[in-house]
């Protein structure tokens, strides 16, 4: 046996799980009408075909038609569910991998005009500010029958053969009703004691154990401390967690720590890039310890030495690591093989968990593959032949490109401008929040030279090099360089966000930033310029700010930028620039017309997002079999580009991420992967 604290069996009552590691209850949106089909279950089964101990499948399922999933979830509701979670379960167990379900009632966490247009409902009148509807406050009917629909929703679980369920509690329903900042009930259920908060979520579990018996794994995961004045406080949630070990209802405790009703809430609960690495480990330690009693925990633990350390000092019984399997979903293969230094990171982008918040489905910005395990596998099978394939950039794109046709077993050369791999990537890393992207380059790298790739840095790719190469296969993955040609007039008056965050142009002290592309060069000019104490305004003519960046990423950049003051304004647009005494003069208008201002500033950034830098895609077009032609359906079918529109050409030529176009990170290296897999 393994001497590794991470894969020492565990007994939870009467399931054995092989090792520590689970994927806690998430949701990645994955579902079809509502239920976990062939993408739902290829994305558990690649993990636990990998060996990890425990994969909890949603986040949550629903189990009332009052809890319109706002984000995909599985409707636990519907009978039709137990054939496909019994097709989950039975692929996950023939790998050793118990499977659970985490169930809910989201009450006031969604909204009226989802699914069927029935009223939201709750513990009382206050609505969630990140969802926005006013609830009903709930009747003793509604409680019934809600009770009721917990009770047959595990019963459909435990007919499809899971190993147990958790209940969510922490934001959602329940936690609605325990909170005495949401339970504005009367009654039997309603604010006051301690025990008429519990008494939903204790008949709820009662319910469910009359229904399912003694031997199915029931668990609840909870906010032990919702960290917010009037709520939950440290010493109440001890007393919930002991309430919920003494009623021998419950055969595991899941913490958190925080509150969900808003998106910075969120943040802190489930943090994201440039936070804290497992803030609330301790936390949930603290409770083991004083109930004794089975204890699992998730937040940004994204390394395996973390997960170690918690089970090693008793802090937890089984540890998640779900974002993390996102990324790399063979970490415990990895660590098994000795290759504990091959796993692929998580750098906490939290584009997985930003994309189901805005209406997409998870997906991890490094590893394209996840949520993709049918149409792109993670494993890269071996070419039939091998070519000798050219890569101009070193950046996601090239590198992903580089790492694919090494793992095809292609002989690999790249060419570089600078004297190292990154890209735009390294630019975005010198923001010490976003430090964490350079993983992105540095994982690739590191398998690229596993590889033997052959780099040629501080070369410029121009058509006479790569041809000295004798290629088969050319890919310009170049990427691009800023567009500020955005005014009517003045254009070479301003600068770009990467000229201040290269530092080749030094902040002003009265800054306008135009940010029409939405992203984070924006923010980060934004925060590297207010930090020298200079005023800053970000204008955009969107509606919304930033909206590329997404929700819950946006947090530690809008503390950071509202401490210093920076004014945001929307739906108002840079139209031209002047000299103006010793400083600028900036024409504002809008998109929606009638209106024109001034303002007075010393320096004005456009974030215009990028241009392709394609000079020498065009210089080796002529020479090529395909004159740069991507056939578009062969590569979203995973198969072979077998353009030829000059026959007498002696390489094929493909370009790839930013530049074709501006993009982001995902899609370069996604470019990357569904194309160079089949050369």
């Amino acid at each position: 046996m393994s001497s590794d604290p991470l894969f020492q069996p565990y007994d939870l009552k009467h399931l054995r799980l092989k090792n520590r590691l689970m994927i806690s209850s998430h949701e990645p949106a994955y579902p079809e009408d509502g239920m976990p089909k062939d993408r739902y279950r290829a994305y558990h089964v690649e993990r636990a075909r990998a060996g990890v101990g425990l994969t909890m499948t949603a986040g949550s399922a629903s189990v009332s038609r009052d809890s319109p999933p706002v984000f995909n979830n599985i409707l636990a509701w519907q009978d039709e569910v137990v054939g496909w979670m019994k097709q989950l379960t039975d692929e996950c167990h023939d790998h050793g991998c118990a499977v659970m379900i985490q169930l809910t009632h989201l009450g006031r966490r969604t909204r009226w005009d989802k699914a069927d247009w029935l009223p939201v409902v709750s513990a009382g009148h206050e609505r969630e500010p990140a969802h926005r509807a006013f609830p009903k406050m709930a009747e003793d009917w509604d409680i019934a029958r809600i009770i009721e629909d917990y009770a047959d929703a595990a019963e459909r679980m435990q007919a499809a053969g899971l190993d147990g369920i958790e209940l969510e509690a922490y934001g959602h329903l329940m936690e609605q009703f325990v909170s005495p900042l949401t339970n504005a009930l009367d009654g039997p259920y309603g604010t006051g004691s301690l025990d008429n908060r519990m008494r939903f979520m204790m008949d709820t579990l009662a319910a469910i154990r009359a229904r399912v018996g003694e031997d199915f794994i029931v668990g609840v995961r909870y906010a032990g401390d919702e960290c917010q004045a009037g709520g939950i406080d440290r010493a109440e949630g001890m007393e919930i967690s002991r309430r919920l070990k003494d009623s021998g209802l419950v055969d595991f405790l899941n913490v958190v720590r925080g509150h969900i009703d808003t998106d910075p809430a969120l943040t802190d609960l489930i943090p994201v890039q440039g936070m804290a690495s497992a803030p609330h480990l301790d936390f949930a330690g603290e409770i083991r310890a004083a109930t004794q009693f089975p204890t699992f925990h998730a937040a940004k633990i994204q390394d395996v030495a973390t997960a170690r350390h918690a089970i090693a000092s008793g802090k937890l019984d089984i540890v998640g690591m779900t974002r993390a399997h996102m990324a790399d979903p063979h970490i415990v293969a990895k660590i098994l093989r000795g290759e504990e230094d091959r796993i692929r990171p998580c750098v906490g982008a939290n584009y997985c968990l930003d994309r189901i918040y805005q209406g997409g489905m998870a997906l991890c910005l490094h590893n394209p593959s996840t949520g993709r395990e049918l149409e792109q596998p993670h494993a890269i099978a071996a070419a039939p032949d091998r070519r000798r394939v050219v890569i101009a950039g070193a950046g996601p794109a090239g590198l992903e490109a580089a790492r694919v046709a090494g793992e095809r077993g292609h002989d690999v050369i790249v060419f570089e401008a600078a004297d190292a791999p990154g890209g735009q990537v390294r630019l975005a890393a010198r923001t010490p929040r976003r430090a964490e992207m350079m993983q992105l380059i540095q994982w690739r790298f590191a398998e690229c030279e596993r590889l033997d790739v052959t780099f040629r840095f501080n070369t410029y790719a121009e058509k006479d090099t790569i041809l000295a190469e004798a290629p088969d296969v050319v890919v310009i993955a170049t990427g691009g360089l800023p567009n500020t040609e955005v005014l009517e007039e003045g254009n070479a008056l301003a600068v770009s966000t990467w000229d201040i965050l290269s530092g080749d142009v030094a902040p002003g002290s009265d800054v306008l930033i135009y940010d029409d592309a939405g992203d984070y060069a924006g923010l980060q000019a934004a925060e590297k310029i207010a930090a020298t104490g200079a005023r800053v305004e970000i204008m955009t003519r969107d509606r919304t700010f930033a909206p590329e960046v997404m929700a819950m990423s946006l947090t530690p950049a809008m503390r950071e930028l509202q401490k210093r003051d920076v004014t945001f304004t929307v739906t108002w647009k840079v139209e031209a620039l002047s000299r103006h005494g010793n400083g600028l003069q900036a024409r504002i208008g809008s998109d929606y017309g009638g209106v024109s201002r001034v303002r007075e500033v010393d320096q004005l950034v456009v974030n215009h997002g990028t241009r392709p830098l394609d000079e020498v895609y065009f210089d080796l077009r002529p020479g090529s079999i395909n004159l740069g032609e991507l056939d578009h359906a062969a590569m979203i079918a995973g198969q072979p580009q077998a353009v030829s529109r000059n026959p007498a050409g002696g390489y094929q030529l493909f370009r790839i991420g930013d530049a074709v176009a501006a993009r982001n990170t995902h899609a370069a290296i996604y470019d990357a992967l569904r194309l160079v897999r089949t050369v």
